[in-house]
């Protein structure tokens, strides 16, 4: 490898991307968007649970369960009812997602000792929001029966779990989502644009003007690789700083090993890119290609949906999807401040999928005379 060629070749790639109207404004606009925008709309948090009450005991304990869910952050009381079937109806209409049902004489049982229980249904259309609400309603019930006991003097029987959320004390779904999200602007900066730019070379026929050069193929490709993997650092840096900056999160790890991970997963990408590229002859092809590829990283890569979740097949084909190791990577050295000690297999895979793809890349490109 010549490096006076690749000097000169890489000075030419600055210019162009300097020129070109459409890249630095992507390069500087796509971080803050994405690190601003998608973690305030692409959420799993359930919030504002539209609760209907069936209150038969309607005692001033009732009215106490019903005020405190009302006042709850996440609960919202759209209805007390005198009957069940009022309750359901709201239900059915989409105006409620849970259904509380207070029994009758349920306070004089708790005073007398007994331990009555109360009847909670839950909405299933939305999994999610209905099992989740249940559980917002169940919490804030067991709160007020708690406080009243305190200030009643009554000695019952209600045990309550002490919880503690590790990692995420909050349980913020941002804290989760934010460092996963590095590998959107990585997919795109060191992916997609190296991949349009070597074929726009093919379809311009610039690159018919190299190949007659004494230029190797190896300080072509470098030159157009290595200005991406550049800004893909700045962007990363750009993502970690608007994390701390706007919503408070910081690494509990070494900052050094995200950078590691974020250097191998651009190899990653860049020879995914390249070797696109290599097998597209027009823009559109490479398009199509390419975003095949990051609509199968972004939904099996764990970055919205758990891999947990998925069926046993799926989570046995995420094993062959680059992206799941960068996201775990970024996860738990954020929310868990762990070594790479602790990630050797997340960094060995990433690291075998960087080899691999670039050697492909390598082999599939061909200098044509």
């Amino acid at each position: 490898m010549n490096g006076r060629i690749l000097k000169i070749l890489l000075r030419k790639e600055v210019l162009l991307m300097k020129r070109n109207p459409i890249i630095p404004r992507l390069i500087v606009a796509m971080p803050i968007l994405v690190m601003l925008i998608i973690p305030l709309v692409a959420t799993l948090d359930v919030k504002n649970v539209s609760v209907a009450v069936v209150d038969n005991d309607r005692t001033e304990l009732s009215r106490r369960i019903i005020a405190d869910m009302d006042a709850s952050e996440y609960l919202s009381v759209k209805g007390c009812h005198s009957s069940y079937g009022e309750a359901f109806r709201q239900i059915e209409e989409g105006g409620a997602d849970a259904i509380v049902t207070i029994p009758k004489d349920y306070f004089k049982d708790l005073t007398n000792g007994r331990k009555p229980g109360l009847d909670l249904k839950a909405n299933g259309v939305n999994a999610t929001k209905g099992m989740l609400g249940a559980r917002y309603a169940t919490m804030s019930i067991a709160g007020s029966l708690s406080r009243w006991q305190a200030e009643q003097g009554v000695s019952l029987s209600l045990p309550e779990p002490a919880t503690v959320n590790l990692y995420n004390p909050t349980l913020d779904f941002r804290n989760y989502m934010i460092p996963a999200l590095m590998v959107v602007l990585l997919i795109i900066i060191c992916g997609f644009l190296p991949t349009l730019n070597l074929v726009s070379e093919k379809e311009t026929g610039t690159i018919e003007a190299m190949n007659v050069t004494p230029v190797g193929r190896l300080e072509f490709v470098l030159s157009k690789l290595i200005p991406y993997w550049v800004v893909g650092i700045l962007v990363v840096t750009v993502g970690m700083l608007i994390g701390w900056l706007v919503y408070g999160l910081v690494p509990e790890g070494n900052v050094a090993n995200i950078y590691l991970a974020a250097i191998l997963f651009s190899l990653v990408m860049s020879g995914l890119g390249v070797f696109i590229a290599n097998r597209s002859a027009t823009i559109l092809q490479s398009i199509f290609m390419m975003f095949a590829f990051i609509v199968i990283f972004q939904l099996m890569g764990g970055l919205f949906t758990p891999i947990a979740s998925m069926p046993y097949w799926a989570q046995c084909v995420t094993y062959a999807i680059p992206p799941r190791y960068f996201i775990e990577i970024m996860r738990s050295v954020y929310l868990k401040g762990a070594t790479m000690a602790d990630l050797w297999v997340q960094y060995a895979a990433l690291s075998g999928f960087a080899l691999t793809l670039c050697l492909v890349a390598a082999m599939t490109y061909r200098k044509r005379v």
